[in-house]
């Protein structure tokens, strides 16, 4: 009896020690938790946690709570943070490379081509050369969709674009629309309202249909462009190599699987949410601009011109680049298809 009660405490132990060890992930995003991004990050959280059977932790860090967004791909590189989960486009003072890792401006039609370039078309493998030189493992995107230029003129197609004052995020954009006759401003996403209220500025690029209903940019200005043709900007979750190599190979294809789960459902959500938004808006006195085939070809057009200028500017922008390039043409995206 004593022996088989010393066995029954030895195993005992055992099991305890297993469920007890546990990794932890220090995490940063950028989104809030109020927000639809937010709350499905909270949904990853949980997946992950409940998928590896608690071995591993996440202490997702909201709103970039400890480092300022910019600057939480570095804190991760360095140790502060074990993972990123912000937007890549604030790396392209390290390497304009990043761009095409966050948005390709123009690019693809729907989220779900630009990730599938993730998983069938070279992405990741273009993305982790880039990645690594930085110390970083590049594991998932999540986009919801295309983005909705709003203004307070028509938007009919690439003609109005001329002499056209909106405002834009920097980089890559405001080089494109620029080159198509248009007037960018560049200003903080927190000036916009007032921008569009005064008149300073005649329409802005935002976020997609539904969110800025939320920001209230409808009631000021009633022209905006559904579905969106300019811009899908990406989130990523970005680790610590040294973490990531740390992780056994049945965690890491959880934290996989759990970012496919989130950018699924962020596609999802943002349907519903944009088509709730559409149907609302015409009370509103809102005309939506659907462009046609020919003038998102034109737009694609100028927009891929300006990604070779940004592609010889560093030989990983032009790795990215050509894999974009490449599997456009496969898709029938490319040049051919125009």
């Amino acid at each position: 009896m004593s022996k088989l009660l010393t066995a029954l405490l030895a195993s005992s132990v055992l099991l305890a020690g297993g469920a007890s060890a546990q990794t932890t992930l220090r995490i940063q995003t950028h989104q809030s938790p109020e927000s639809t991004s937010g709350q499905l990050v909270k949904e990853f959280v949980n997946q992950v946690e409940a998928m590896s059977n608690g071995s591993l932790d996440i202490e997702m860090f909201y709103s970039s709570a400890i480092v300022a967004s910019a600057e939480t791909f570095s804190a991760a590189s360095n140790g502060v943070l074990d993972c990123d989960m912000t937007n890549p486009s604030y790396q392209t003072g390290i390497n304009p490379a990043y761009q095409f890792a966050a948005d390709t401006m123009g690019g693809y039609d729907t989220p779900v081509e630009f990730l599938t370039w993730i998983s069938y078309g070279g992405g990741r493998e273009a993305m982790n050369e880039l990645y690594h030189a930085s110390g970083m493992e590049f594991v998932g995107s999540y986009l919801g969709g295309q983005e909705s230029m709003n203004s307070s003129k028509p938007l009919n197609g690439i003609e109005d674009l001329k002499g056209w004052k909106f405002r834009s995020p920097p980089g890559m954009e405001t080089e494109i629309f620029a080159e198509l006759g248009s007037a960018p401003v560049v200003m903080d996403f927190t000036e916009i309202f007032t921008a569009l209220e005064t008149g300073i500025i005649d329409g802005a690029d935002a976020s997609t249909l539904a969110n800025n209903v939320g920001l209230g940019i409808y009631d000021v200005v009633k022209h905006t462009t559904y579905p969106g043709f300019h811009s899908m900007s990406s989130d990523h979750l970005a680790c610590n190599k040294t973490v990531w190599d740390g992780l056994d190979p049945a965690q890491q294809m959880i934290l996989k699987t759990a970012m496919d789960s989130l950018a699924l459902n962020l596609m999802m959500r943002t349907t519903v949410e944009n088509g709730e938004a559409l149907t609302q808006l015409p009370e509103l006195g809102v005309t939506f601009y659907d462009w046609s085939a020919e003038d998102r070809a034109a737009f694609r057009k100028a927009a891929i011109s300006r990604w070779d200028i940004w592609g010889a500017k560093t030989p990983e922008a032009q790795v990215m680049v050509d894999s974009h390039k490449a599997f456009l043409a496969r898709i029938g995206l490319g040049p051919q298809a125009e």
